[in-house]
């Protein structure tokens, strides 16, 4: 899977990863050749001025060098004339537009800022942490993130912090508005910090959520669900540790995938999972660990999903940007980093790489085009614009190393899209 190398940009500035290859779509189908430019229109206007007597006179002055009657030949020549005769209605008829598909707008670990054990949290209730970003998050039908840490006032912590560092998050419930001030539709609650502060503080988070009108799912077993334009949308999280919806114990979790495949248009999943930090850049076949933790195999539970019907697979929970690879006509993010980790999470070099993944979907889930929208970190301060495009670049680079026959191409303004036969 690993590859050194990188295709050359092509001429339009974009680096594909694989050689070209045909895709077949349903309701693709090709239509015939024009006629040559104005031999259409000639015979319309011929026949709406009344030329058909013209055209029968003609053939009876020189029926003689044929040798047959003129009504024969004026009726071969009538029919000819009909077969090539535009449809009799007073305009053209456009041909049906193809039923839409939707967009989403993709993000990895969001915390906005813990008071646990002593307050740091942004300025003004937060409420501008998210601004740069929300113009994206709203000009997609769905945003989702994955939220880390519980919505909670008070209360205690249901584990014990590592020597020395402080991994425990608690946000007050105040800041479930900011996600929908911001546009994000969805959160994932399946993740290891959900549970930071016990069952009081996910319940907590779940009723903050709901009082915002934030969907969520979580390993309690909801799926988020949504209606865009007669589609129906249902996004389902998953995770590690123990059951339910954990990948460490895929069979389960693939069984659920299935049911819920037949119960959507779409399905999208949302997964917590893989090793950690900066030397977890590449994705790589089998059992993922952390701290002796095993963390699930997430290329192969990625593959198994989408056999089971699975659109869209987010991942995150490394704390960097992956690969992305287009398996089956559908799209997998190995991982999309922190994104709005405001304090208690290492933002130093590709840690602090934010990019938005944004994905067009068919409506069977087929990956049409999407693009990497370079945000980055900074100590304090919530995801701003990146005019170096490091998330775009890192995840390019990544996706050619881990995935070279992956028929994706990267545009350099961010674009990714799909190369087939003749290009892209």
């Amino acid at each position: 899977m690993r590859h050194s190398g990188m295709n050359q940009p092509t001429a339009d500035n974009q680096i594909c990863l694989a050689e070209p290859f045909e895709v077949v779509s349903a309701g693709q189908i090709p239509h015939p050749d024009p006629l040559p430019e104005g031999e259409g229109e000639l015979v319309e206007g011929e026949m709406k001025a009344g030329k058909i007597t013209q055209i029968s006179s003609a053939i009876q002055v020189d029926s003689s060098r044929f040798g047959v009657q003129p009504s024969v030949l004026f009726l071969i020549l009538l029919l000819r004339l009909l077969a090539f005769a535009p449809a009799a209605s007073a305009a053209p008829v456009a041909p049906a537009a193809p039923s839409s598909g939707i967009t989403v707008a993709a993000v990895g670990d969001v915390m906005m800022g813990s008071d646990y054990p002593t307050p740091r949290l942004p300025r003004q209730g937060g409420r501008d942490l998210l601004s740069r970003a929300a113009p994206v998050f709203k000009a997609a039908d769905l945003a989702l993130a994955n939220l880390e840490g519980p919505l909670l006032e008070g209360g205690e912590p249901a584990k014990v912090a590592a020597e020395g560092k402080n991994y425990l998050f608690r946000t007050p419930t105040s800041f479930a508005a900011n996600l929908k001030a911001a546009g994000v539709s969805m959160v994932s609650l399946a993740n290891n910090h959900a549970l930071d502060f016990g069952r009081p503080g996910l319940l907590s988070t779940k009723r903050a959520l709901t009082r915002a009108g934030v969907a969520f799912s979580s390993k309690g077993g909801e799926i988020a669900e949504f209606q865009v334009r007669g589609l129906r949308v249902g996004i389902l999280s998953l995770s590690f540790g123990a059951p339910p919806r954990s990948i460490v114990y895929p069979a389960e979790a693939l069984k659920e995938i299935a049911l819920a495949a037949g119960r959507y248009d779409i399905l999208i999943l949302s997964i917590h999972a893989g090793a950690e930090g900066r030397g977890a850049l590449h994705v790589v076949p089998g059992m993922e660990r952390f701290l002796d933790e095993p963390r699930g195999d997430l290329h192969r539970f990625a593959h198994d999903a989408i056999n089971r019907g699975a659109a869209l697979v987010i991942a995150h929970g490394p704390h960097v940007p992956r690969a992305l690879e287009l398996y089956r006509g559908r799209l997998i993010a190995y991982s999309l980093g922190n994104f709005a980790t405001y304090s208690g999470v290492s933002i130093v070099g590709e840690s602090g790489y934010a990019p938005i993944l944004t994905a067009e979907l068919a409506p069977d889930g087929a990956f049409l085009k999407g693009a990497i929208h370079s945000f980055v970190q900074k100590p304090s301060a919530g995801p701003s614009p990146d005019s170096r495009r490091r998330a775009l670049h890192l995840m390019q680079r990544l996706s050619a190393e881990d995935f070279p026959d992956s028929p994706l191409c990267f545009g350099a303004g961010g674009e990714v899209t799909v190369k087939h036969r003749g290009g892209p």
